[in-house]
């Protein structure tokens, strides 16, 4: 016999587990460590706390417990739930394998066991796990929420405080066109008000209740559902109960929404660690967001961000490894459910300390305007000199070929556009008159993008009144600040 069998089989399970009546042997205390959860759901201990309480006056109102005992059971996990907020509760090992055994163990002790065993009539861990994940998950929500709107703000605040700084605007890492800054700012801001647009629509899908399910078949008592869901706060209920138990999709949906967001904080950082290099210089980060080099002392590293980029690929981690854990499962609930808890806890951290961080960035660095006009060069504008000739009536594919041109003469003449002549650029298309050099100016240009989403002034501060009309109202508009 292995010594694994022959610890299996010292001890029987203790009496006050919540399965110990059929088996007559006890746990390999090594399955015991890997079967408890409470070191990880005991974060749920308000909601658990919360739902017995709901489930505990539906009893009663179906006549299950008296009024007294009702009353009792809601005076003894008050006491209980004032434990953990006073981090007093005594954990016992080896007993309080998950929040919900050590809850009705602790109320067991606290107003005795005759009226504390009423307490799970009826009910499963199999339902009562899923009603404080989705507790516990939608007032997450509501957190990442305030902390989105934190960060929006920030961002609104400094488009409109720094509206006149201009900048290259880049793709595939080139300088293309010049930007307004605030322009840049607000790109990412309109990313970050769409997902919390989404975020928003997860609650629907959320907010409904599984309590009453049961194991799977649902309750035999009669509750009133209903009852239970309203007095939760839930705007609906799960309505099939072996779908309320087995149903994860909410934890993977806000998973799923952490990487998509994530996605967006890696791509804002990867642009700050950019502007921020010495190469660039547009940005400064703040002492609070940067270290330095054990062995550089002139280094100034922005870990934040790169923090936050690295924080992207862990989220998308966490995302396929649970999705991958629920794929294929048989109906109903099974254990492997369990290991939810760990990654929507990780989840919810990542995302509230990411969030958090991103914010004191944006709002605590400093820019640089001076390198910001320094790299706009004049090959910016190329695309100015074919819109002056499209406006002389040329078509725009010709005329991109004739700036093309006048690019590549620049730098064969090793100079800028700006500095050639007008009997320069005369020699590649007759049409260009002396006031091309109207064409040579980076604020100009800017200025010329007046259509809505534009980089203009104008467009840039219709974008700041639509941000802060989202901010006030929750609705995005769909066409203008008025609708």
């Amino acid at each position: 016999m292995s010594s694994t069998q022959v610890r299996a089989g010292e001890s029987k399970p203790a009496q006050n587990k919540l399965w110990g009546g059929r088996f007559t042997g006890g746990l390999d205390p090594l399955m015991e460590a890997y079967n408890e959860s409470l070191s990880l759901d005991k974060a749920f201990y308000a909601e658990d706390i919360d739902g017995s309480i709901a489930w505990a006056r539906a009893n009663k109102n179906a006549e299950i417990l008296t009024d007294k005992e009702f009353k009792e059971i809601q005076r003894g996990f008050e006491m209980v739930r004032k434990e953990w907020e006073t981090e007093s509760f005594d954990v016992k090992p080896g007993v309080d394998e998950d929040i919900h055994t050590a809850n009705e163990r602790r109320l067991g002790e606290i107003i005795g066991p005759a009226i504390a065993g009423k307490l799970h009539t009826g009910r499963s861990r199999n339902d009562q796990i899923a009603t404080d994940l989705r507790l516990w998950v939608r007032k997450k929500h509501l957190e990442i929420q305030g902390h989105l709107e934190s960060l929006l703000k920030v961002i609104v605040s400094r488009a409109e405080n720094e509206i006149n700084l201009i900048m290259p605007g880049y793709t595939h890492l080139q300088r293309a066109q010049p930007v307004r800054w605030s322009h840049w700012l607000l790109s990412y801001g309109f990313f970050f008000a769409s997902d919390l647009e989404r975020l928003q629509s997860l609650m629907k899908d959320l907010n409904k209740c599984p309590l009453g399910s049961g194991a799977l078949s649902g309750n035999v008592f009669e509750v009133d559902r209903h009852g239970i869901s309203q007095g939760a706060g839930f705007e609906g209920l799960c309505w099939n109960s072996m779908n309320a138990v087995s149903d994860r999709d909410f934890l993977i949906d806000t998973m799923a929404w952490g990487s998509r967001f994530m996605g967006h904080v890696s791509r804002i950082s990867m642009d700050l660690c950019i502007y921020s290099s010495q190469e660039s210089g547009f940005v400064r980060l703040a002492d609070a967001y940067s270290t330095g080099s054990s062995l550089m002392p002139q280094k100034k590293n922005p870990d934040a961000l790169e923090l936050l980029r690295g924080k992207s690929g862990q989220m998308h981690g966490i995302t396929f490894g649970f999705t991958s854990t629920m794929n294929s499962l048989p109906s109903c609930y099974n254990k492997d459910m369990q290991e939810g808890t760990s990654a929507i806890l990780s989840t919810i951290h990542l995302l509230t300390t990411s969030i958090q961080i991103l914010t004191g960035v944006l709002s605590t660095l400093s820019t640089n305007p001076a390198n910001m006009v320094k790299a706009l060069e004049p090959s910016m504008l190329a695309t100015e000199l074919a819109d002056y000739l499209v406006r002389k009536g040329v078509p725009f594919r010709e005329t991109h070929h004739i700036s093309g041109r006048v690019v590549a003469l620049a730098e064969k003449e090793e100079k800028g556009m700006d500095e050639l002549t007008t009997a320069q650029l005369q020699s590649i298309d007759k049409r260009f008159d002396d006031n091309v050099r109207e064409c040579f100016d980076h604020e100009a240009a800017v200025e010329k993008r007046t259509a809505q989403g534009g980089t203009a002034r104008s467009s840039v501060m219709e974008q700041i009144a639509v941000m802060k009309k989202f901010l006030e109202t929750g609705v995005m508009p769909a066409w203008s600040v008025d609708g």
